[in-house]
């Protein structure tokens, strides 16, 4: 058996700012919090009922937002990807804008299908294609 993605980390000056801003971009919920670092992600059952959901197959990760004291300097060497479910990926965009997420450049043409974003502390993250109905189909 493989091993499964069941966490990502991200280092931050505010786990609780990015922890309100992540959690109403996402839909998701604080799973756990103490001083420096919170965890969020779906919500979830038991212990017991996500350890078997794991050893099954691959569930939707956490991430943990840890405090750290330097700043963040270049481009992320990783970030996630978005993807709507039941709105335009233009009035996602603005949605992530009133949460407090701003267009950020690095290096792309303005031919993109998607839209790089910055969460409140600079992290990089996109905006893909909408897979809501009427906007995605196969």
């Amino acid at each position: 058996m493989a091993s499964r993605l069941t966490e990502i980390s991200l280092d931050c000056h505010d786990p609780d700012l990015l922890a309100d801003f992540w959690t109403a971009a996402l839909d998701w919920v604080v799973l756990d919090r103490e001083p420096g670092l919170v965890e969020i992600g779906p919500a979830r059952e038991s212990d017991q009922a996500l350890l078997d959901a794991v050893r099954s197959g691959p569930v939707p990760p956490t991430m943990f937002l840890a405090a750290v004291p330097e700043d963040k300097v270049v481009k992320n060497r990783m970030h996630l990807d978005l993807s709507p479910v039941d709105r335009s990926r233009d009035e996602e965009v603005a949605r992530l804008e009133a949460l407090g997420a701003t267009r950020a450049d690095v290096g792309q043409s303005g031919e993109e299908s998607w839209v790089v974003m910055a969460d409140p502390e600079g992290n990089e993250f996109c905006v893909l294609r909408s897979l809501a109905s009427g906007h995605f189909a196969l």
